[in-house]
């Protein structure tokens, strides 16, 4: 299972997300898993249409996902994954 972290402004809106272990050969079914685990959490990382949300970033290892689109991006088993809200505003 893929080792998932978190940024500590998600964990504002989720009290009970804590960094574990998360079933899911794909990103998409990781985040399907999260969502089923806090509900809401699926819908605050990706949009509508499933689409990853523009200021949300996954990193899986030390590189971003490629397919933010459809999230099929393939997880190793011992994957390390980081799901973090980029910051905006000037």
């Amino acid at each position: 299972m893929a080792h998932v972290s978190f940024t500590r402004h998600l964990v504002q809106f989720f009290p009970k997300l804590a960094a574990g272990e998360v079933p899911g050969a794909t990103v998409r079914e990781l985040v399907s898993e999260l969502n089923r685990r806090h509900p809401g959490l699926g819908g605050y990382i990706t949009d509508e249409t499933g689409r990853l949300r523009r200021h949300v970033n996954i990193f899986v290892g030390d590189e971003p996902i490629g397919d933010r689109i459809a999230l099929s991006d393939k997880l190793a088993p011992d994957a390390k994954v980081f799901i973090l809200q980029a910051l905006s505003g000037g």
